[in-house]
């Protein structure tokens, strides 16, 4: 395999977050379990954030010993629709309190307070900003001599039209890892989208293998070669797959590190899609849920799976508030409380 060169990039404008292992987690799951994990994921935060690496990858030093303990996968859950929390919820009525009727009072955090190591930001946010979406990116190289496919979940969807995908690198330009440093080089990719048919095999790719070792080989994942607008492959075992280009990226500074490059968005705009047959409807305009069965990042090495869902209609101004004279009823009403 080629041995690590300087990055040359593209003549283009200059206008984060691999995942790793661990459990699988439903989003929604019964009170009574809730409660319970809850409680539970309480208990291993508090053994977790105390002390160690600022952004520890393996919470669990045996973690076969840990999964062997737990339930195992239940692969014949469907996704099943629920009320809401509140059915009987009204406009102006507030949160439901369903959780915390007395909510305890927030506490304000400074990111770049002096005493703050930029990896508690890191840890704070991956475990709040949840679900998080992840794009399996498949890259290759502008010579085609190297190739490489890892999972980002500072990653979403930003527009439609043209359809737009946001990715973010905890990297710099002038240090690129492999998936940016071939991003930025040929300025292509294929977004896959992970199902849990294949979340072992992706989350394997999240190994931190030289430049030029491809991690198809080591997640055993098929590499298809019959996109349209890009040389990058697909995941056959994908459900849902975008064909995409680099738009434009921007480099960002560090606020912990002053001087130093620390992170790198790119936008990317889709120019193919792909679907598996069964999954997408006569309109071709719907995917199956049922059938793509996305995995969602949440903190630490926890992973998500979206197993009990709801649904809300979007409220309309004239129907479900009354217009002008709704809208003055419930500011009375809120007054009145």
């Amino acid at each position: 395999m080629p041995p690590r060169v300087p990055l040359r990039l593209p003549s283009l404008t200059a206008k984060p977050l691999t995942v790793t292992t661990l459990p699988l987690v439903s989003n929604l799951t019964s009170s009574t379990t809730r409660r319970r994990q809850s409680s539970k994921m309480s208990q291993q935060n508090s053994t977790r954030f105390e002390g160690g690496a600022q952004a520890q990858h393996n919470p669990h030093p045996d973690f076969k010993t840990v999964e062997s303990s737990r339930p195992p996968f239940n692969s014949s859950l469907g996704i099943t629709y629920t009320q809401t929390p509140s059915p009987s919820w009204s406009y102006g009525a507030g949160a439901n309190h369903l959780r915390t009727p007395s909510p305890p009072p927030h506490v304000s955090i400074n990111p770049h307070a002096p005493d703050r190591p930029a990896g508690f930001n890191y840890k704070l946010l991956i475990s709040a900003i949840t679900p998080r979406p992840i794009a399996f990116l498949s890259t290759r190289s502008a010579d085609g001599t190297s190739e490489n496919l890892a999972p980002f979940s500072y990653f979403n969807m930003v527009n439609h039209d043209p359809p737009l995908f946001v990715v973010g690198f905890a990297a710099s330009v002038s240090a690129p890892k492999d998936s940016l440093r071939n991003l930025l080089e040929s300025k292509e990719c294929v977004i896959n989208i992970i199902s849990e048919g294949f979340l072992e095999a992706a989350n394997s790719t999240s190994v931190n293998a030289p430049y030029g070792k491809s991690e198809w080989d080591v997640s055993g994942l098929t590499p298809v070669y019959d996109c349209e607008h890009v040389k990058a492959a697909r995941v056959k075992e994908a459900v849902f797959s975008v064909e995409g280009t680099l738009d434009h990226f921007k480099e960002y500074d560090s606020r912990a590190t002053p001087g130093k490059k620390s992170g790198v968005v790119a936008i990317i705009e889709g120019k193919n899609f792909w679907v598996r047959e069964d999954a997408i409807n006569e309109q071709r305009n719907i995917v199956d849920p049922e059938v793509l069965r996305p995995v969602s990042r949440l903190g630490g090495i926890t992973y998500g799976r979206t197993t009990e869902v709801l649904e809300i209609p979007r409220a309309d101004w004239e129907k479900n508030i009354g217009g002008e004279d709704g809208y003055e009823k419930i500011k009375k009403q809120k007054e009145r409380q």
